[in-house]
């Protein structure tokens, strides 16, 4: 494999090979660097002795150096368990038939570990923690990037003839990346959600921007810490679904989709206190059917279900859009009239609502077979402010007119 390989080294230089499957050999530098004896020692010094967290920095290093050809930056190696921080140069190559991924690690000098070592330890922090980190020019060229960046968004660099930026390509919608990319040239730092386009399909992430200098050249450049929030957000979404399900639940029947008795109850209450304002009349009418207990007996509880559907259904065509008819279990059904003219207006609704109900219905009974069935409407009517001024008062009258129909012979109205 090492015979592939043209490399010119001078005689005072470390290096060694590494590929992701094993070790291959060095010179006599490496050997004494590694404080080994024998080649077949370096030849058999395995990445898996290291953590997982060198293991991807190593993956990325190879990434790196095939995209700049050579690589230059601080390492922390372990010869003897000991550490030593080396300035590290990296060529990427690919080794044997298997074409394995590889890189010659070049050692030029041994950094002094004592003159800021809190620099060195906010490095290691840096490519081993599993938030992406990322570093740019003004004009959105990226210049460093973590183990994890590389993880969650690949390799690939964009070129001058596409989005013209690096930091732009990675954002969904290329104008955010732009607005960005524009406040982190004007100093403006700060974060914001955004959808990303990673190795995995579009994330959702939060982008933190931090303005600095390089600390070679004093150029302006941007730190981004990137946080994937595409759960949390998921999480949420499902969570506002599921509270506007409880919802709909809590204020509408679940058959025939109309209003609950809360939310009837709830509209009378505000449709009184604006007739309070406006000197106005509001009318309340309950209707029970006549005939539906038999046919739920005799065709079964499908049939009833259907049933109560096209009652509903029949219902809302008759109504003003300003009224609200709600049904408050079994089949009886509460009609709040806000703003009557007359009750002569509401005599006029009961007498559509009985000639409604009263045609037949055809429904679909658990034999899924068709059935004419006819049935009618009992409707007691109660008038704000001449029958009382309280919304539970208005109902209990409106019931018990409702009631006293039934007694007349049911199919008809009282108020």
């Amino acid at each position: 494999h090492v015979n592939l390989l043209a490399v010119s080294i001078r005689e005072n230089s470390t290096f060694d090979f590494d590929y992701f499957r094993g070790g291959l050999p060095g010179n006599n530098n490496a050997l004494d660097f590694w404080g080994l004896s024998e080649v077949q020692e370096l030849i058999d010094k395995d990445l898996s002795e290291d953590t997982e967290g060198a293991r991807k920095r190593t993956e990325q290093t190879f990434v790196k150096a095939a995209l700049e050809k050579v690589t230059s930056d601080p390492w922390t190696t372990y010869p003897n368990g000991q550490p030593k921080v080396m300035l590290m140069r990296h060529v990427a190559v690919l080794l044997g038939e298997e074409q394995h991924r590889g890189i010659i690690a070049f050692i030029s000098e041994q950094m002094d570990t004592n003159a800021q070592p809190e620099n060195l330890l906010f490095a290691e922090a840096v490519r081993y923690t599993s938030v992406t980190v990322s570093c740019f020019d003004m004009q959105g060229k990226r210049l460093f990037e973590n183990p994890a960046f590389t993880a969650f968004y690949g390799n690939e660099v964009a070129s001058d003839d596409e989005m013209g930026s690096d930091f732009i390509s990675r954002f969904s919608v290329p104008q955010q990346g732009q607005d960005r990319l524009s406040l982190a040239k004007a100093q403006q730092d700060g974060h914001q959600e955004h959808v990303m386009v990673t190795k995995q399909g579009e994330k959702r992430l939060n982008v933190d921007i931090r303005t600095s200098r390089h600390p070679l050249t004093g150029d302006y450049v941007f730190l981004v810490t990137e946080y994937d929030v595409t759960k949390l957000y998921n999480t949420i979404g499902e969570l506002e679904q599921t509270k506007e399900e409880l919802k709909k639940l809590a204020h509408y029947d679940s058959l025939t989709k109309l209003p609950s008795t809360w939310l009837v109850k709830e509209r009378l209450s505000l449709a009184l206190l604006q007739a309070k304002r406006e000197t106005s009349a509001v009318g309340v009418m309950f209707m029970d059917l006549d005939g539906f207990k038999a046919v739920n007996d005799s065709l079964g509880h499908c049939a009833g279900d259907n049933l109560l559907v096209q009652v509903a259904q029949r219902l809302g065509d008759i109504f003003r859009d300003t009224d609200t008819v709600g049904r408050i279990g079994g089949d009886e059904f509460l009609i709040c009239l806000p703003n009557l003219s007359t009750h002569k207006a509401a005599e006029s609704l009961a007498k559509k609502v009985i000639d409604e109900v009263a045609k037949p219905f055809q429904i679909k009974a658990g034999d899924s077979m068709p059935h004419w069935v006819n049935i009618s409407a009992s409707v007691g009517i109660s008038f704000y402010p001449q029958s009382a001024i309280e919304a539970e008062r208005l109902i209990q009258l409106a019931d018990e007119k409702m009631y006293q129909a039934k007694m007349l012979g049911k199919n008809q109205y009282a108020f």
